[in-house]
Order: C-alpha cells, then structure tokens, then sequence
C-alpha cells in the first residue's frame, strides 16, 4: 500500500464489482434489441426522478444536452442573457449559447466556490434596469433582456439556492441548475425549513452521468428534472427530432436520446448512489481531520451549514500549485485541475470582450486548486500517504517552514 500508485479517480474496481448485473443489462438488451427507450429508459427515469425529489425526469444523451433543452424548455430565446459563473466546465456555457443566449458572468464566493447571491444581486441592479412592460431585467449595455441564471453546483455541493431563488423571483429570472456535479447533494432552505436535494428546487436541473460522476454511465448518458409537466414534454420532443409520435415532427429538435443500455447500467448503480456518496462523505472528514492546524499552508473545502456535499471532487487551494502537483506525480498519486482558466478568459469567449480582473475570485482560483483523490473505496492509508506527499512539499517551500 505504501508504495503502491493512488489514482484520482477508481473506477475499474466498481465495474469488476458490479460486473454480472452490469453484464445481464446488456443480455436483456440484445435478446430484446430494446436499444432506444422503452422500459429500461423510463425505469430509471421514474427512479432518479424519486432520487431526486423531483416530480420528472428526461433521459438524455449527456449533461449538456440536459442543460440545453431544459433552458431552451424554460422560454430561453435567441437573444436573451443568461446569468452563470465563470468557474466551471464550458458546457454550462455552451448550453447557454447553444440556446441561443448569451453567457454573462457573476463571481463566486470565494469558500464554496458556487455562485455568490451578494455579486448576482449587485449585477442585477447596477448592471441591469427593469422593464414594467414586459416584465423583463434589461441589461444595460446591450439592451438585450437577461431571463435565466444557471447556479453550478460545483464539486458536488449545492449553490446557495434560497437568495439565488429569492432574487429570480425579483426578477422575474428562471432558474436552472447545474446538478451535473452534484447527484445526491442536499441544501436546507430556510424558507422551507427543511432539506432538499439537487435537481428539485429550479424550474429544471441538469445532470451529467459521464463516467467520472459519482452517478457515471459506461458512456456518455445525461438526465434533466423538472416538476413541469410541459416543461419535461418539451424536453421529451427536442431529445427525438420533435416527434411527438414517429415520423411526427411536432417541433425542429435534436438527437439527444440516453441509451437504454447506458439507462439499465446507471439504474444498477443508483441503487448503490447513496452508499458511494457516504463513503465519500467520510473521505472528506478523513482529509480534513488529517490537514488540520495546516490550513496555513493550503485552503481545505469548506462545507457551510446549509449544504451536503457529495465530494465529487475534494480541491484545494495552494500557492504554488505546479510544484505540489509535480511532486504527487512523481509519488505516484494522481490528481486533476477543475477548472485551469476561467471561461471568460478563454479563446472560446474572446468575443464576448472580458478582460483579467473582471471576475477576480474566479481568476484567483483558477490558479491555485488542485484536486485531490477522490472516490469510493480510498483508503484511509491511501489518504494518510496523500496528504503526507501534500504537507512534505508545501514545508518544503514554507517561508516560516522552521
């Protein structure tokens, strides 16, 4: 164990585990060549949908075509605005845009690394003026209208949703989330006063089961829910080219249809979600009680009191991140960056004419996470070695180190 390689990410253990159920999933499917739809699909539509505390749910080909159909469900047009934030992975964005919409910016808190309400209001009234008319926030630059703002939960822990919710009530904004980091992932609303889990307090959510996600298919495979029924048939008809029965095109759509062999494997794994999202849990409080009374040397996660994480990623913030990382790599431990560059200051967004110090918490970070091993399964000798490997290189380079 102490010498043996620490993956970031295991995921050949729990497919040998789950090999035979796995394996009979794709025998039904051949003996019945139920390849698109059907049971397998909509079973596992009726269980995530229950996960999720969610009254429907669409199976999709991946995360983005979830987030793309859910805001173009919502009413999002070509033209609009769409508020999010620049640390997370481009197919938040590219949904938007693929909506036809515009991405625009607000910066994180700098502790969850999720949307900071403080900064989504702050752009709503300076940035923006409100139209009595058409009951719209107009932004002020560009006159165009800004009708949804997409929350990432990010790294598996839900976005402050009750001020997020509070504001786009205000302004007349749909909310859709992001879950595709975050199966399983709680936030207690104190309007509510109780818990609630991703996926069931915007007018839509989005989730990802690429394999890496504490939900992963073998394969690409997404989902969106919802508790609007026309809002999930509208999802249903741009997932299958618009027809509302074959050769029917109600509507232009896409193809955008999740595998019933990739639905009949996640459901094998759904019924295990909530152990592996445990299991996470507990890794968590292992690195954290390991890393304590060093938090000089780095920035461990924070977890606030409103929010239960899942820890699809446990990331954390040092000065000279090149160096940690080179280190772990010799050790043999493998770890990620999520996400290197914010997005406003990629080449892919170059148009939409951001500059360095537009979003500075999002830039900050940027530069100094590091995310470390995380998944089902890691030991508590894996995690002992990590950080060990972790607290060596940044004494080493500690200016107060003696």
């Amino acid at each position: 164990m102490t010498n043996a390689n620490i993956p970031f990410l295991d995921l050949v253990t729990v497919h040998r585990e789950f090999e035979g159920e796995l394996v009979e999933v794709l025998k039904n499917a051949l003996k019945t060549a139920g390849f698109i739809g059907g049971p397998m699909v909509q079973g596992f539509e009726e269980e995530f949908a229950r996960f999720c505390e969610a009254q429907l749910c669409v199976g999709l080909g991946s995360g983005t075509d979830a987030l793309r159909f859910a805001l173009i469900a919502a009413g999002v047009k070509s033209g609009d605005i769409v508020i999010t934030v620049p640390n997370t992975f481009i197919a938040t964005t590219e949904a938007i845009s693929q909506a036809g919409a515009r991405p625009d910016f607000v910066d994180i808190d700098p502790q969850t690394y999720t949307m900071d309400p403080a900064k989504l209001r702050e752009y709503l009234e300076r940035r923006c003026r409100w139209n009595p008319k058409t009951r719209q926030v107009v932004h002020n630059a560009t006159g165009k209208p800004v009708t949804a703002v997409v929350p990432v939960h990010l790294y598996g822990q839900m976005a402050d949703m009750d001020a997020i919710l509070d504001l786009a009530s205000q302004y007349n904004l749909k909310v859709i989330e992001d879950a595709c980091q975050a199966q399983g992932a709680e936030y207690f609303s104190q309007k509510d006063s109780r818990w609630h889990k991703a996926g069931s307090m915007g007018q839509a959510a989005a989730f990802s089961f690429y394999p890496g996600k504490n939900l992963g298919a073998c394969g690409e495979a997404g989902a969106m829910t919802t508790n609007d029924e026309q809002l999930a048939q509208t999802c249903r008809l741009l997932r299958d080219h618009g027809q509302s029965k074959k050769y029917f095109h109600d509507i232009e759509g896409y193809n955008g249809r999740l595998d019933a062999i990739q639905a009949g494997f996640l459901r094998v794994k759904l019924r295990h979600l909530g152990t592996w999202n445990e299991q996470r849990r507990q890794a968590a409080e292992r690195y954290g009680k390991l890393f304590a009374g060093v938090q000089g040397l780095l920035t461990v996660p924070h977890q606030p009191s409103w929010a239960r994480s899942v820890y699809h990623l446990y990331v954390i913030q040092v000065e000279d991140r090149a160096r940690l990382q080179q280190k772990l790599t010799d050790a043999g431990i493998g770890t990620g960056i999520h996400y290197p560059v914010a997005l406003h200051l990629t080449k892919a967004y170059e148009h939409l004419g951001y500059h360095v110090g537009d979003f500075p918490i999002a830039e900050q970070s940027a530069t100094h996470i590091l995310s470390l091993p995380m998944f089902p399964g890691l030991t508590a000798d894996q995690q002992e070695r990590v950080v060990s490997e972790v607290l060596q290189s940044l004494s080493a380079t500690a200016p107060s180190a003696h």
